[in-house]
């Protein structure tokens, strides 16, 4: 997902009498008097400072975003380990990460008050990492309160809260380091529209809150990107779904438990990445089409390879999930593939809604 250089900072060695010396004579100076002076009075007063208006103004920001949005932040166990989600709506139903839920039968969610209440799974949608609890017990919660994700700006400062390692209500901070960023998974399903973020997200953090300055929630903490060479999180490299996709999504799987409209184009295949030619080129094998969908409309067949997609080249399936997570449902785009292994074809397509192909 992204490489993380290793460097090592030099250390300058002093002969240890002269460093004192050093040391000796800069005391000296900025006192300003010698061995032989007497009169104590001649040193001069170190002068104290009081912070910044703006400083403490930024404080008093962070502080009043941290009492408003950590109420609203709760910690959720299952039996294969922690994370966090948040208060989504007064009936008690919390959003979180799909990931954080998988495969789990029975929840327990803690809030900030030290209140313990089990949940139960109401649904998820995998394609965006999403999914709704609903507590038992929901005497006294607080709502978080959602802003529009499509508003903010590089260099916004956000907080990130969450469990981490257990600790709940834990907070970081840091900027909103770019918006739009695609990341495909390992498994082949791509989250879209990220925020990128400097807020360090730990484990346990995944499904909690990222929050701006007024406390709102902006999106939802979901990992961190990896060092390819070792294997461990790079610092810096935080990703979190978006508030505008979470406020589409969870009302959906609130109300029908599943996702019918996800907003995001499919093509309406399943398939495979392959090695076309000895060059090092590939391409999606075919190896399912979705009866009636745009792939079947557009005459793809199992069997046949896709290399392009909207003027983009796919050489892995990873490309294709990338590609598509540019475009959008309803959309008309050329289509390349290839079909007997050596016939390529060129067609157009609409593309279909992920959640419905």
């Amino acid at each position: 997902m992204a490489t993380h250089a290793r460097f090592s900072v030099p250390t300058t060695h002093q002969h240890p009498l002269l460093a004192g010396a050093a040391i000796g004579a800069l005391a000296a100076g900025f006192i300003g008097w010698s061995a032989g002076d007497t009169d104590i009075h001649s040193v001069p007063a170190l002068a104290t400072t009081n912070p910044p208006a703006s400083a403490l103004a930024l404080e008093n920001a962070f502080v009043q975003a941290l009492q408003r949005a950590q109420p609203s932040v709760v910690e959720i166990s299952t039996s294969s380990g922690l994370g966090s989600g948040v208060i989504y709506d007064g009936r008690g139903d919390v959003v979180t990460n799909a990931h954080v839920v998988a495969g789990a039968q029975a929840f327990t969610v803690l809030r900030t008050d030290g209140t313990k209440t089990t949940a139960r799974l109401i649904g998820q949608y995998v394609p965006d990492d999403l999914a709704v609890l609903r507590m038992a017990n929901t005497a006294g919660i607080r709502p978080a309160s959602f802003a529009d994700s499509s508003k903010l700006r590089p260099g916004d400062l956000v907080l990130a809260i969450g469990s981490p390692l257990g600790l709940s209500g834990s907070a970081t901070d840091g900027i909103v380091s770019s918006t739009g960023r695609t990341v495909a998974e390992s498994t082949g399903v791509a989250l879209t529209d990220l925020i990128q973020t400097s807020a360090a997200i730990n484990p346990g953090n995944s499904g909690g809150a990222l929050v701006n300055l007024s406390g709102a929630v902006v999106g939802i903490p979901t990992l961190a990107a990896t060092n390819q060479s070792s294997g461990t999180e790079a610092a810096g490299l935080g990703f979190a779904i978006p508030s505008r996709t979470v406020t589409m999504i969870a009302p959906q799987l609130i109300a029908k438990g599943k996702v019918t409209t996800a907003g995001r184009a499919a093509l309406g295949i399943s398939g495979q990445s392959v090695s076309i030619s000895t060059s090092g080129a590939g391409g999606v094998y075919v190896s399912a089409v979705t009866p009636n969908g745009p792939a079947a409309h557009a005459g793809v067949q199992p069997g046949d390879v896709i290399t392009a997609l909207g003027g983009t080249p796919v050489n892995s399936f990873v490309d294709l999930v990338i590609a598509l997570a540019k475009l959008h449902p309803g959309e008309t785009v050329h289509l390349s593939y290839l079909r007997g292994g050596t016939t390529k074809v060129t067609t157009s397509v609409v593309l279909g809604d992920l959640a419905r192909n």
